[in-house]
Order: C-alpha cells, then structure tokens, then sequence
C-alpha cells in the first residue's frame, strides 16, 4: 500500500486556512466562517493536484484563546499535525501585519526540519503585493501572495506544492473509501468512537456540548479495506442554537448523511430513542443511505439475560420507520463492538446496491398478487402487472397497474416488509413508484 505525503495547512485563527484547504481540494469541505476558531479537529482528506495524490490536512489555529475552553487542545492536534506532515503551509493575514508571535511559531516550525511554504493571504490586488516585506523578515526566499477566496495566484502555489511532492509511484486499482457518516444528537459519544475506531486520540472530546464544529474525515484501514469516517456535529434544533457557528456545523452535518455511503445513527443507552433521535433517524432514513444504529455506553446499563432484547423493542417501537436497520450495542470506552460499525457498513451498503432480475421480481409479484392482493388507499382492490427495479442506493422498484393509484401505506409498508425479507435488503430503505401501465 503506497504512503501518501502529508500537507499540512498551520497558522493562526482566522487567517483563511479552511478556505485554502477547499480551494486546493477544489470542493467545499471545511466550513469557513467569519467567527475565528470554527475549525478545532484536523479535518484531512484525499487530495489530487496534477495526477499526484496526498494527504491534505486542515488544522484549528495556533493560538491560546480565554474564550475558547478548547484552544489548548485544538493547538496541540495542529501541532501533533505539523509533526507529522511532510509540507507545510504557514498561512498568515495579509490585512495585517506580521505578529510577534507568528514569528515565533515559524521558528518552532522551522525546527521540524520540514519543506514550509508562507503563504500570505487575502491579498486581492497587485498594489496590495508591495505591502510583503514585512514578511520576508522570516527568511524564506520566496512568499507566496495569494487570495484563497477569489482564487488569485492559487496556480503557482499549486506548482510550487507539486515539485515539492514526491512523484508518484506506480499506482494499483484505487480502492474508494466507504464513507460513514457518524451522527446523533449532543454527546452521545461521537468523536469516542471515532477515536476508538482509529486507535488513537483523533479527535477532541468534552462533556462540553458543541465540541465538535467541522465534520472531520478520518481514513482508516481494516484488513486492506479503505473507511473514511466522518464525525459530524450534534444535531439539534437550530431555534435552541444561539451560536452562529454551531448553526453552521448542524446544517454541514446534516449535508453529511446525503454525501455518505452509509449513516451510523448513534444513541445513548442510557437515554434513547429521544425526540431528537428520532428526527435524526427521519433525516437517515430520507436520504436513502444504508443505515445502522448503535447504542453507545453500553458499559453503564444493569444488564440481564432478557436486557438486549427489551432495549431492541424500545428502539424499534419508537423508530419503526427504520425497523430495516440493524443494531449494535457498544461502548466507546472499552471498545466492545465498536469495530463491528465497520463489518456492518460494509454489509449494508452490499445490500443496497443489489439488483434483482425483472423475471424474479415478477415472481414475488404474481406470488402477492395471488396471496395478498394489493389494495388502494381507498380500499379498493387494484391489480399490478409488472414490476421493476429502477435503481440502487436506495433500491427503487416500479410498479405498473391499470389505473393512477396510490397504495394503501399499510399495505405498501407490508409490500416492502415482504420484498425485503425475499431479497435480503437489510440495512437498507426502499423506494416504491406506481406508475400506470
């Protein structure tokens, strides 16, 4: 398996760094907001510049805040990423002049023995380019004046990274990552999984709700198979959030489970299924993604014989809506079962992109037909003759009757209940279409 280069982006809060990170993976994947410290986890992802591939890592900023309980943390993730990186990218606000500590910071970086690029940001205009002298005082030969927001001199620092990289070796069949969105609600454990998951303190965890702002990629490995797993930020309703940037982190996390592959649903055994859970399960099931849940603190439940059980029959009776998505009891702290989130993604989303010939779909079909004779909303009997499957992820299927009908929603539910066990689609919703024939 080839090691990719790390880049690394460094600098101080507010500096543009998450605006930089999208523009060079040319997609907007680190929220960027006014507010400084909206990044605090690294944010890092699969990036390609001219046919060579990399890591390419967004880190929160370097700087000790009084107002943020985190900022000792989110400095210490982007220095362990500094260490790491091959390249970095020492971002610095060209609206202002060089700060005293900023020069400081470069002589710590400097002494990591690694390629640095200065970068100095939002210069939007030639005239503004004369302002730079300042900051040739760190001793590099060249600095780059870019502006990350209206793309300007963004190509020559992209060829200036891509001599630095190394080149690429001989490359075998890439294997796609299976995303898997991590979601729920406020502290039920998200980024504990995630860090169980990757074996190592990734991502900052708190008893403080709203730690995590960005969703974070995180890529992992097991037995050869590539996982990027996104820990996204609580989900609540926006009218309790008064914070503009944990408004923002709710609305990128809820865009994450439509980009998913897969949504984990995660819960908290000791209070579950909440309101908000259940909202949560209705966006999952929305999307269409192959969904599984997971009850996280397992560790803290009294158990019995009949235990597991009793709490199956409280989740599903509260979320039958997604009665099709398998569940798994875990715990973040001791790591039981925890890896089974990643056996089961891959399952489901097997599952959901099955297809079914026409021939076996119209056998299930004469098979209801004869036995369970479909009925309309209105109760009336109707007689569908041909049935076909339209697409996958979700599986969507056709229906075609003599008349413009709509099916009884209890019996379309029983429909899908028995086309779901014939065909084995766990995991997954399902999409039915009447159309007339």
């Amino acid at each position: 398996m080839e090691k990719l280069a790390k880049v690394a982006i460094v600098g101080f809060p507010n500096v543009g760094k998450s605006t930089l990170f999208n523009r060079l993976l040319k997609e907007k994947k680190s929220l960027v907001h006014s507010l400084p410290g909206m990044t605090r986890d690294q944010v890092s992802t699969l990036c390609r510049l001219a046919g060579k591939r990399f890591i390419l890592i967004d880190t929160g900023g370097f700087f000790d805040s009084q107002e943020d309980p985190f900022s000792t943390q989110v400095k210490e993730k982007a220095w362990e990423a500094s260490q790491e990186a091959d390249i970095l990218l020492f971002v610095l606000d060209g609206k202002r002049e060089l700060l005293p500590a900023e020069e400081e910071l470069y002589v710590v970086l400097k002494k990591l023995d690694k390629k640095i690029f200065v970068i100095v940001n939002k210069i939007d205009s030639p005239p503004e380019e004369n302002k730079l002298g300042d900051y040739y005082r760190l001793g590099e030969e060249q600095v780059f004046a870019i502006s990350a927001e209206h793309k300007r001199n963004l190509e020559f620092l992209e060829e200036s990274i891509l001599e630095a990289l190394p080149s690429p070796s001989q490359e075998k069949k890439e294997i796609k990552p299976l995303k898997i969105a991590i979601v729920g609600r406020i502290n039920v454990g998200k980024s504990s999984i995630v860090n169980r998951l990757c074996g190592q303190e990734t991502l900052i965890v708190s008893e403080i709700p709203g730690t995590t702002r960005d969703s974070t990629d995180t890529l992992i490995y097991r037995d050869k198979r590539p996982f990027c797993l996104v820990d996204t930020a609580g989900i609540r309703k926006l009218s309790r959030t008064r914070d503009k940037r944990e408004k923002a982190s709710i609305i990128k996390a809820k865009k994450n489970i439509i980009l998913a592959d897969v949504v984990s649903l995660i819960m908290d055994a000791q209070e579950f299924p909440t309101r908000q859970d259940t909202a949560i399960a209705h966006l999952a099931h929305e999307s269409g993604k192959p969904l599984l849940i997971a009850l996280n603190k397992w560790d803290l439940i009294t158990k019995d014989a009949k235990s597991s059980e009793e709490f199956k029959r409280r989740v599903y009776a509260k979320l039958d809506f997604v009665a099709y998505a398998p569940l798994l009891f875990i715990s973040a702290l001791s790591g039981k079962r925890t890896v089974k989130i990643l056996d089961l993604s891959e399952e489901i989303y097997t599952c959901g992109q099955k297809r079914i010939s026409t021939s076996r779909l119209n056998d299930f079909l004469s098979w209801m037909n004869s036995n369970y004779p479909p009925m309309s909303k209105k109760k009336r009997r109707i007689k569908i003759k041909y049935m076909t499957q339209k697409g996958t992820l979700p599986p969507t299927f056709i229906l075609f009757a003599h008349s413009r009908v709509s099916l009884a929603p209890t019996y379309e539910k029983f429909f899908i209940h028995r086309l779901r066990e014939k065909f084995d689609f766990w995991g997954t919703p399902i999409r039915l279409t009447l159309k007339r024939n």
